[in-house]
């Protein structure tokens, strides 16, 4: 198999789609930042107070935070999908105008919302956060 021969056009434009797949993943990132400060000042509340439904509360943050982020992640792989046929690197990849990002193109499997929400990725982090807060409250 011949490698593809890529134009300037189509580098530039690949540009493009990796400064995207950069800020959602920063996007991402920062979901995750702020739920851990979120569920940490709540916590650090419930250590205030001893008032165990501050720990309730964090539940929260964390569900809509975990929502957030599979989203943008979500966002990411389907930048990613339209990286992957622009660059030529796909099996099967799907005709790509010049700098188009047609992220409609790019749906179910890995693709889809809930397995970015349940994936490998995310679901150990949320799920632990999750059992963290619930233990916090059942003991407290």
């Amino acid at each position: 198999m011949t490698a593809k021969k890529i134009s300037a056009e189509e580098i530039k434009h690949l540009e493009f789609i990796q400064a995207s797949i950069s800020r959602m993943n920063s996007n991402a990132f920062q979901m995750r930042t702020w739920m851990l400060v979120l569920v940490t000042a709540l916590l650090g509340s419930y250590a205030n107070t001893g008032n165990r439904n501050f720990a309730l509360l964090a539940l929260l943050p964390t569900v809509i935070f975990w929502f957030s982020d599979a989203y943008f992640l979500q966002l990411e792989r389907k930048f990613r999908g339209v990286y992957n046929d622009v660059a030529g690197i796909s099996e099967n990849p799907k005709v790509i105008k010049p700098f188009a990002m047609p992220l409609n193109l790019y749906t179910g499997g890995k693709y889809s919302f809930w397995d970015v929400f349940f994936s490998i990725s995310m679901l150990p982090f949320y799920a632990l956060v999750i059992v963290v807060l619930v233990v916090v409250y059942s003991i407290g």
